[in-house]
């Protein structure tokens, strides 16, 4: 089968964890790890986040202030190579037989996208509410409660086109595992005559993997986390995780933008467009979550009903 997987930021750093190199390629080992599981029988195209190192990269203006603040589409790109870089070399350590590249990758948005006034998406380090406030005044920033604590929230505008996309198919048919479309590719616009400009903003990585997977005819869209599947009533004594369910079923739960809710809307927006099954849940449970033992399953309706017959 042809399969994206898109790891969440739990791939290289997970909240709390100190933002080192040491600390990521110690997580980036055990991504390849799980990759390899489905890479040695299946066709792989792997995607990623970048929210924590975007944000960190975004902090070298308090080394050099001369220099003044980075644009978010550089450091997105830089981003994507640093992050390429340990996934393809911790993927190459785990299957040294097999080709393995890295593309940069960048994403047509557009200028209009409602999303440009309403930044959403987080990305950095946390904060606690007095720094927080105090960045934000400083740097212009929109600030806003992550949890416990504050993060900053930039732009996160729709993924409309990969530009690279004919590149990364290429790769693909052949046998090339392609690491692509890093924290959702940089986003860019396209002017009238085809020239691309880079933007403010960063696309929703999930999104961007599932439009990835749309377009490449995947058999297979897998929504790699921290946790091991979707779950109503997180946090309660309700709690409970759900093994199968449809694209409606899920949006109806109406989970939050800051952590599911990404992940269930590319799910059904790959399912809606192909009929296929997307899965969502652990990044340690990926061959499982393929095999169909583990995770949240979701299909169109009449292939859920089939399943729970």
């Amino acid at each position: 089968m042809r399969i994206v997987a898109a790891l969440g930021g739990n791939a290289l750093l997970r909240r709390g964890e100190p933002m080192d190199a040491v600390t990521q390629r110690r997580n980036v080992d055990v991504a390849a790890g799980a990759l390899a599981a489905l890479a040695h029988d299946h066709e792989l195209i792997v995607t990623h986040g970048n929210g924590p190192q975007v944000g960190l990269l975004a902090l070298q203006a308090d080394a050099y202030p001369e220099g003044g603040d980075y644009p978010l589409d550089v450091l997105g790109a830089e981003s994507e190579g640093m992050i390429g870089y340990l996934l393809q070399q911790g993927l190459h350590n785990a299957l040294p037989e097999r080709p393995i590249a890295t593309l940069l990758t960048q994403v047509v948005v557009d200028p209009a996208d409602p999303a440009f006034r309403a930044p959403t998406k987080f990305i950095g380090p946390v904060y606690d509410a007095e720094r927080a406030c105090a960045l934000a005044a400083a740097r212009a920033w929109t600030v806003r409660p992550d949890g416990a604590y504050w993060r900053r929230v930039v732009a996160s505008p729709e993924p409309r086109a990969i530009v690279e996309l004919p590149t990364i198919a290429l790769l693909a048919d052949a046998g090339v595992l392609v690491v692509c479309t890093g924290g959702g590719g940089v986003p860019v616009v396209q002017g009238d005559d085809g020239t691309l400009r880079g933007v403010e903003a960063v696309v929703d990585k999930d999104l961007a993997a599932a439009l990835l997977a749309i377009e490449l005819e995947a058999d297979r869209l897998l929504l790699l986390t921290d946790v091991a599947a979707v779950v109503t009533g997180w946090g309660t004594d309700a709690a409970h995780a759900i093994a199968h369910s449809t694209p409606a079923e899920l949006r109806a739960l109406g989970l939050p933008a800051g952590s599911m809710g990404p992940k269930v809307e590319a799910a059904g927006r790959f399912v809606d467009a192909t009929g296929r099954c997307a899965v969502i849940g652990g990044l340690a449970d990926a061959a499982e979550l393929l095999a169909g033992t583990r995770g949240t399953h979701i299909q169109p309706i009449e292939e859920t009903m089939e399943v729970g017959a």
